[in-house]
């Protein structure tokens, strides 16, 4: 085993997990934990991911997020292949240690992989739902892409499982 992997405390109790001093992470059954990442300046909301053992163990050796892709099954160093790199400003762990809060720096001002700031781009529309109309729309709240995602990624597909 990976001695980076040894970091993190054993979960003994509600005490320790909730007032302790030791960071003991609760994995879900599949091993990831959800994460939060937000613009360190602003407060926005930039991206919701997850991280395992290994991903959350290399955020805090080196200072930029690591991520666990759910869909392709491994690690990626979010913008090794962008360029748009988080660098984490500071990570937060909730109550029950089950979940992260991660506020950061991004070079190139973005961290959606479609090309926009924020993987929050739309936001649904519930005047559509109180008049009953199926199915709800969404409406774009970004105007315009930072980059182009094929430019950057090339003909790789999607990483978004549908």
């Amino acid at each position: 085993m990976n001695n980076s992997l040894n970091i993190f405390g054993i979960r003994e109790s509600v005490e320790q997990i909730e007032e302790g001093r030791i960071l003991a992470p609760k994995f879900d059954k599949d091993g990831l934990i959800p994460v939060v990442t937000t613009d360190y300046n602003t407060g926005e909301v930039l991206m919701h991911a997850y991280m395992n053992h290994e991903a959350l163990a290399k955020t805090i050796e080196i200072g930029e997020a690591v991520y666990y892709s759910r869909s392709r099954k491994v690690i990626w160093h979010k913008g090794a292949t962008s360029g748009l790199v988080q660098k984490v400003k500071e990570l937060r762990i909730d109550d029950d240690q089950d979940c992260l809060w991660m506020r950061v720096d991004v070079t190139g001002g973005a961290s959606c992989h479609v090309g926009y700031r924020s993987c929050f781009y739309r936001s649904i529309n519930f005047a559509d739902k109180a008049k009953g109309q199926e199915p709800v729309e969404l409406n774009f709240e970004e105007a315009e892409k930072v980059f182009d995602p094929k430019k950057v990624y090339g003909d790789a597909p999607n990483p978004t499982q549908i």
